[in-house]
């Protein structure tokens, strides 16, 4: 391919793109590429998988999935976040009965 109409081809691609981000799922290809796997890139990135034929436009449904998929992901990353900083101290009632504010120094059921 001319360099000339590569870089015009993806001129073009990449304007064609309204959003900043676009997801692509991926083909295979001869270097080992992996067909299937979806990701959120640039526009200037999408418009270069495009031109070479490394990747396609998602559809709407797939981009459905993907948006699911990380939002699920970031959750259990949140979770896993508050896990590790949940303290838990155990005290005994010696312990309990020193602390300040409280009224009565005994354990109360």
């Amino acid at each position: 391919m001319d360099l000339r109409q590569y870089f015009r081809k993806l001129e073009q691609i990449e304007a064609a793109m309204i959003e900043a981000y676009q997801v692509v799922v991926s083909l295979e290809t001869a270097d080992g590429g992996k067909p299937g796997l979806i990701s959120e890139v640039s526009r200037a990135n999408a418009a270069k998988l495009l031109v070479e034929g490394r990747a396609v436009l998602a559809t709407e449904e797939q981009k459905e999935q993907f948006a699911s998929a990380q939002q699920a992901a970031k959750e259990a990353a949140e979770q896993l976040e508050m896990a590790r900083r949940l303290q838990v101290a155990i005290l005994s009632e010696a312990d309990l009965a020193r602390l300040p504010g409280r009224k009565n120094s005994s354990y109360q059921k």
